[in-house]
């Protein structure tokens, strides 16, 4: 299989103001280079994260294709309290998750449950299941950060 990793975005210079804090803060598009970026930097600074990631080895990779920019590919990277995002796949990769554009921007945005999605076929599995279930932690912290970013991401 050819892993291809996202293509350089070009700038939209748009911004979003969050609802929160008042912050006037740049949207990104979901999985752009800018947006794994922006998760990279949210996982290496989630102390949540790196508790989560302790005593644990885990590769996950990431692939969506048919969207925007192509195929896209990215991971996720645990190993003894060290927690690491970024484009391309695990190295090693013990679990492989693949579906289509359609699929992560509804499962990204909450308009469709991941488990639902996985039984429906929608999201194909490959690897060592068992360390996805001795990861759920890893993938709790996880799942706040995806939030964080999700506030500044636009899904088009």
């Amino acid at each position: 299989m050819n892993t291809l990793v996202p293509r350089p975005m070009t700038s939209t210079a748009a911004d979003t103001t969050r609802p929160t804090t008042g912050q006037t803060v740049p949207v990104i598009r979901y999985l752009s280079l800018d947006w794994i970026e922006a998760l990279t930097a949210e996982v290496a600074a989630s102390a949540e994260m790196q508790a989560a990631a302790d005593g644990r080895q885990l590769g996950v990779t990431q692939v969506v294709i048919d969207g925007p920019e192509g195929d896209v590919t990215y991971h996720l990277q645990v190993a003894d309290r060290s927690a690491q995002f970024g484009a391309g796949p695990a190295q090693p990769e013990d679990v492989r998750f693949e579906q289509d554009w359609q699929t992560a921007v509804a499962v990204a945005t909450g308009q469709l449950n991941a488990q639902e999605a996985f039984m429906a076929g929608r999201i194909r599995l490959t690897g060592d299941q068992q360390k996805l279930l001795d990861s759920q932690q890893v993938f709790r912290a996880l799942d706040d950060i995806f939030t964080t970013v999700r506030a500044r991401t636009e899904y088009r």
